[in-house]
C-alpha cells in the first residue's frame, strides 16, 4: 500500500495574503470552495478570512457567483443611479434582465425594513449569464427576495457607461409597469 500524500494547509496570515492577491488578480469572482480547495482549508475558514480582510478594509464583497475584489475606478467614466422599484418576486428576472439589455449594471438592491432600517445586499449582474446565475442561486438555496419584505418596494444602484443607457433601463423599466416614479 502506497502512502496517501497530505497537501499542507497554508496557514494564518500567509493564506490571507494568498487569497488578497488571487481576489485582486482575478478578473471573476472567486468561490470558497475555490480558495478553500487552493489552500486546503475548509469553506468556513474562508469566511473567517474574508471578514477579517473586509475589517482590515479591503475592498472585497460578496456577490452571488463568489468573492470579488472591488478594483480601483478605472479612468473611463461611469454614470450610477438609484431607482424605485416594484414587483412580485416571480418577476425579478425579467426585471433583471430588462436592466442588464440595455447594458446596466445592477450593483445592489435595497429595502427599507420595519425593523432594521435600510438593508442592502449586493447583487452585481451585467448580463443575462449572471442574472441566471443569481437566479438559480436564490432558488437552489430556497432564499427569499428581499423585496417580500415590503410588499415588492425596493431600490437598486445602477451603473453604466452613459446616461443614456440609464435612462433607456428606466424606460424599460417604466414600461413593464415595474419603475416607481415621484
Amino acid at each position: 500500500m502506497g502512502k496517501v500524500k497530505e497537501e499542507k494547509k497554508i496557514l494564518g496570515e500567509t493564506r490571507r495574503q494568498l487569497i488578497l492577491q488571487w481576489l485582486k488578480e482575478s478578473g471573476t469572482p472567486l468561490t470558497g470552495a475555490e480558495l478553500a480547495a487552493k489552500t486546503n482549508v475548509s469553506r468556513q475558514v474562508i469566511v473567517q478570512d474574508i471578514s477579517l480582510l473586509k475589517a482590515r478594509n479591503e475592498p472585497i464583497i460578496a456577490t452571488s457567483q463568489g468573492y470579488l475584489y472591488l478594483k480601483p475606478a478605472e479612468p473611463a467614466q461611469t454614470y450610477g443611479r438609484t431607482i424605485a422599484c416594484s414587483h412580485t418576486p416571480e418577476q425579478t428576472k425579467e426585471e433583471l434582465y430588462l436592466l442588464v439589455d440595455c447594458g446596466v449594471t445592477v450593483k445592489d438592491v435595497k429595502i427599507e425594513h420595519p425593523v432594521y432600517g435600510d438593508l442592502t445586499a449586493s447583487v452585481m449582474v451585467s448580463n443575462r449569464l449572471e442574472v441566471d446565475q443569481f437566479i438559480a442561486k436564490i432558488e437552489a438555496t430556497k432564499s427569499a427576495y428581499l423585496l417580500q419584505l415590503t410588499d415588492g418596494t425596493h431600490l437598486h444602484t445602477l451603473e453604466a457607461d452613459s446616461p443614456e443607457k440609464l435612462d433607456a433601463a428606466c424606460r424599460a423599466l417604466k414600461q413593464a409597469g415595474f419603475l416607481i416614479e415621484a
